[in-house]
């Protein structure tokens, strides 16, 4: 008797911690469906499609794209997806204050780290399972707990993304809906500095979804588990 593998869907996953989590989940024994904004330029993505035949399928997706997600859910149509993770989002001007910020800059991150994480999330539910849970990539940082100062308008994006994603579970209560911060991760966008290698907080997060995906309502975590103070 056979069963047939999991699927999760990434949105976001050429490079960094969505490419990460696409290895993760292949060595795990998913298939996966993964996304880029330009597929021909996602070479490593295509690499590890190659590796592993049969088990990662790429597809075009621009998060700030009207209908772009929507035309997405027509073409996996008779997808029935395990888990939606929404990784995809910027950080254009971390150390500016936000009154030095230019306002089509501000615009911008905030489509993308807020607004569109949830509205692609809410095109894709035809093609995930019942009670598949949502991933949305936050950040420590937008917490307002724990705010420490500094990249202000990443703060804010990420204060709203949580919000919003809230927001999503209460539109969706039979759903675990994860606002998961992975860690400060050595990737472009957390710096050569940053404790965490892309491994271990892939690692930790995809555990954090097995333990937690069949809950209900939102929760805002680290990859370890740790819950974080709004």
């Amino acid at each position: 008797m056979t069963t047939t593998p999991a699927t999760i869907l990434l949105i976001g996953a050429s490079r960094g911690l969505g490419l990460g989590l696409a290895e993760e989940y292949l060595a795990r024994g998913w298939q996966v469906v993964a996304t880029a904004r330009d597929p021909v330029r996602a070479t490593r993505l295509a690499a590890l499609a190659e590796a592993h035949p049969g088990r990662l399928r790429i597809e075009a997706l621009d998060v700030m794209a009207p209908g772009d997600a929507a035309a997405l859910a027509e073409r996996l149509a008779g997808t029935h997806a395990d888990v939606l993770f929404v990784v995809a989002g910027r950080s254009g001007f971390s150390d500016a204050p936000i009154h030095q910020v230019p306002q089509d800059g501000a615009a911008l991150e905030f489509l993308t780290n807020s607004y569109a994480p949830p509205v692609v999330a809410e095109a894709l539910l035809p093609v995930l399972k019942s009670q598949a849970p949502i991933v949305l990539m936050t950040s420590i940082l937008g917490s307002i707990a724990n705010n420490a100062g500094g990249m202000e308008l990443y703060r804010a994006s990420k204060a709203a993304l949580n919000m919003l994603g809230s927001s999503f579970a209460l539109r969706h209560p039979d759903r675990a809906v994860l606002l998961m911060h992975p860690g400060w991760v050595r990737t472009e966008m957390g710096g050569s500095s940053a404790p965490l290698d892309i491994a271990t907080s892939v690692r930790g997060m995809a555990d954090v979804i097995a333990a937690r995906g069949a809950d209900r309502g939102v929760a805002y975590l680290d990859y370890t588990g740790a819950t974080i103070p709004w």
